[in-house]
């Protein structure tokens, strides 16, 4: 019967079309851990901003020796990387393997174990960095025991991942699913790897390298943290949440091929550019710069293709700001990714190295990209998933959008502005050799730069603290779950 005729045909005499069977799809997870993301995202950036202020006003917390700097500061990275950050990854993982398989999670209880573990982890994170107990390695400063419940958190999110995966309906792996796929296996890897430790009592132990090997396996570990971690996941929730809002296809899904291939290959080399001039063999060194200097390509590649998803609907970010959110996040992972490899080479190295400049190349990444495709993609994914037709308030979007904006804007900048300037103080010498500045005076240059930094990180977190109220609005507008149909397409 042709499409006119079945127009044309009495209700009676039609066809029966086979009802799209509803996938009960596994949501309580992802609503749990998009929740998470909202909560340790502002408790995380709290932090953040007040160790900033301490920053400018060294004895606000004086005799306080549990919110002392040096305790407060791995805490705040370890409450933004791993309880904001792995949190959103978590859930938008979860969310969109579902929907690209057309298959529900392999196992509830499992997904429940990844979540509450993940939250222990968070937890036990919260309670041990204060009381000062560590390893003391960047991004992994979480002793022993912690390290375990981490491996077993993650065994299982890698299973319940992949085992969805392997029971899809549709034969085609969505290239999203190929990204959170990558940050999976090689943080376990880099976990593993770099947490290789004697246990020395029942939280206390010591790292089974030493000296140049330690500093190797420690910034091989830290750089590709970012680079899989902090890129290669959120990169996933680019390919399925930018095409998704702006209601396109990804531009070049051949690039997106491209783009994943090029970055798996390259990111793991790139870790010795974080030890340029030190004891580390010199080709080592250069062998990082080399491959650093590589990553724009593939880099560059990607952004340019979520871009480019918005051809032909350039009209639409006028009116959605969470496609403002999704958008402009490239352009500061773009930005980001340009300033990192012209960081490894070692003369612009020499100048910027052990600065602040460094503090704003990491949060232009961190706040401009990582936390605003994270924000973005929560704002599009959470209200279908309790219900609602959309967030309670686009105006709080839009008021979120330009306080984060300007924040890291104001962030950056001043971080950029102190780092060169110590840079160039550092390093200025009189006729006979000696220094020309102290280091007192060097930090007295840069001290007014510290409150300007403050301000654009309480600007961040005042936009999260909106973020809160318009999530908790939108749980109370929610009704009944919207159900997608089982035979999900790659953006259903």
């Amino acid at each position: 019967m042709s499409t006119t005729e079945l127009r044309a045909a009495p209700v009676a005499a039609r066809p029966a079309m086979p009802a799209p069977r509803a996938a009960a799809y596994n949501d309580r997870v992802v609503i749990q851990f998009s929740l998470a993301t909202v909560l340790w995202g502002i408790v995380g950036m709290s932090v953040g901003a007040l160790i900033a202020a301490q920053l400018y006003w060294p004895d606000l917390t004086y005799g306080v020796p549990w919110l002392g700097y040096g305790r407060l500061r791995p805490l705040h990275t370890n409450a933004v990387i791993f309880a904001f950050g792995g949190s959103a990854l978590m859930g938008t993982s979860l969310h969109v393997v579902q929907r690209t398989c057309g298959v529900r999670l392999i196992s509830d209880r499992l997904a429940s174990f990844v979540f509450w573990g993940w939250q222990a982890v968070i937890v036990a994170a919260a309670v041990t960095l204060p009381l000062g107990m560590t390893q003391g390695k960047e991004y992994a400063e979480l002793e022993w025991p912690i390290d375990l419940l981490i491996a077993a958190v993650w065994v299982a999110y890698g299973w319940l991942f992949f085992g969805t995966i392997a029971k899809r309906t549709t034969p085609h792996i969505y290239v999203a699913n190929w990204f959170y796929g990558s940050f999976i296996v090689a943080v376990t890897l880099l976990h593993i790897v770099n947490n290789v430790a004697i246990p020395a009592g029942a939280l206390k132990s010591y790292s089974v390298y030493s000296g140049t090997v330690d500093a190797m396996v420690q910034w091989w570990y830290g750089h590709n943290a970012v680079g899989f971690f902090l890129t290669a996941g959120f990169l996933g929730m680019m390919y399925y949440f930018v095409p998704k809002q702006a209601q396109r296809p990804v531009y070049s899904y051949r690039l997106s091929i491209v783009h994943f291939w090029a970055l798996i290959a390259v990111y793991m080399w790139a870790g010795p550019h974080h030890l340029q001039y030190t004891a580390l063999p010199d080709w080592a060194q250069s062998l990082g710069m080399v491959f650093s200097l590589i990553l724009l390509a593939p880099s560059w590649g990607g952004a340019i293709n979520g871009m480019l998803t918005l051809s032909g609907v350039w009209h639409k970010l006028r009116t959605d700001p969470i496609l403002k959110f999704l958008i402009v996040s490239l352009s500061f992972y773009m930005m980001s990714t340009f300033e990192g490899p012209m960081m490894s080479i070692k003369t612009v190295n020499s100048l910027s190295h052990y600065t602040d400049w460094t503090i704003g190349h990491v949060h232009a990444g961190a706040l401009g990209w990582v936390a605003m495709i994270t924000i973005g993609s929560i704002y599009a994914m959470l209200p279908k998933l309790v219900g609602a037709e959309r967030m309670h308030s686009t105006k709080a979007i839009d008021l979120h959008f330009w306080l984060h904006t300007v924040g890291v804007v104001f962030y950056i900048v001043a971080m950029w502005i102190a780092g060169v300037t110590q840079g160039l103080m550092w390093r200025a010498t009189n006729a006979d050799g000696t220094l020309t500045y102290s280091f007192v005076e060097a930090l007295n240059a840069t001290y007014p730069y510290y409150l300007i930094r403050l301000g654009g990180g309480l600007l961040v977190l005042g936009g999260m603290l909106l973020m809160g109220w318009n999530v908790l609005k939108t749980l109370a507008d929610g009704r009944e779950p919207v159900v997608d149909a089982v035979a999900a397409p790659a953006l259903a």
